[in-house]
């Protein structure tokens, strides 16, 4: 029997723990509080990253519990924030992480975009990375990088 007897309340919250799951469990995060730490933080330095109309369009990739935790807090008017430097987009992940993570922000970036690729639509990804200046997009898979380069005309 269902949880909530709703099938896309249901549906989300079984997605959302294979999300949490694979996190925890690929990219040796422990548990699915870290994981969930690390889901949110990352998700959350990118939306705020990206343009509005950029990050909406990410957004309706997202299942929906996801989706609710990537938009927590979002003041699209705030965005985007223009940071290059990937030191900069570090500590902008670094800030929501559980205080004592057991992972360094740069592998939690990678972790997070990782499983991105997996999950979304990798054209949609590939708009995404090719949005970001070219240390952010190093985080990112390499067929991610690629893909976003060959759909730029770089």
């Amino acid at each position: 029997m269902s949880e909530t007897q709703v099938t896309a309340l249901d549906h989300t919250v079984q997605e959302t723990n294979v999300w949490l799951k694979e996190l925890a469990e690929e990219h040796d995060l422990g548990d699915r509080p870290h994981a969930y730490s690390a889901l949110r933080a990352v998700l959350h330095a990118l939306r705020d990253r990206l343009e509005p109309e950029q990050a909406v369009h990410l957004g309706a990739q997202l299942p929906l519990l996801v989706r609710g935790i990537y938009y927590a807090g979002w003041r699209p008017a705030g965005t985007p924030d223009v940071t290059r430097r990937l030191d900069d987009f570090e500590a902008r992940i670094a800030r929501e992480l559980f205080q004592g993570f057991r992972m360094d922000p740069e592998a939690t970036a990678r972790a997070v975009f990782a499983l991105m690729w997996r999950r979304l639509d990798f054209n949609e990804i590939a708009k995404v990375v090719a949005s970001l200046p070219l240390p952010l997009r190093a985080l990112w898979p390499e067929a991610a990088q690629s893909l976003a380069q060959a759909r730029a005309g770089e």
